[in-house]
């Protein structure tokens, strides 16, 4: 078992700790630590809570965000699709056509029954 094949791995390992953890540390050593009473507070955007933090919310707002996550995630398999376009050959290119297409119509469809508007 050969050790230099771990080594990319283990490069690309310390290189994500570093990005992750190198900002915050010099964040925490260089920058200014002046604390007073709006910075510690729990709400911090620019007025008082007026009503509990477990409110319920609209409906509507669930319903988007979902709705996003789905057209998002479908648009993400499209990626992949337009790499290999050339290896799946034409066939592939008709399918990658009708997902589209059904994407499209499934998006049509929602804004015509109101479900992206916002009140």
């Amino acid at each position: 078992m050969n050790l230099d094949q771990y080594l990319p791995v283990l490069l690309f390992i310390l290189v994500g700790i570093g990005v992750g953890v190198v900002p915050q540390v010099l964040g925490y050593i260089l920058g200014p630590n002046r604390p007073d009473a709006a910075k510690n507070s729990p709400y911090e955007c620019g007025f008082e809570a007026f009503e509990d933090a477990r409110m319920k919310f609209d409906v509507r707002y669930y319903l988007v965000a979902i709705l996003f996550i789905l057209f998002d995630l479908e648009t993400a398999f499209l990626f992949p699709w337009a790499v290999s376009l050339k290896e799946i050959g034409f066939l592939g290119f008709l399918v990658g056509a009708e997902f589209v297409i059904v994407l499209t119509i499934g998006f049509v469809y929602m804004w015509k029954k109101g479900a992206l508007d916002w009140e």
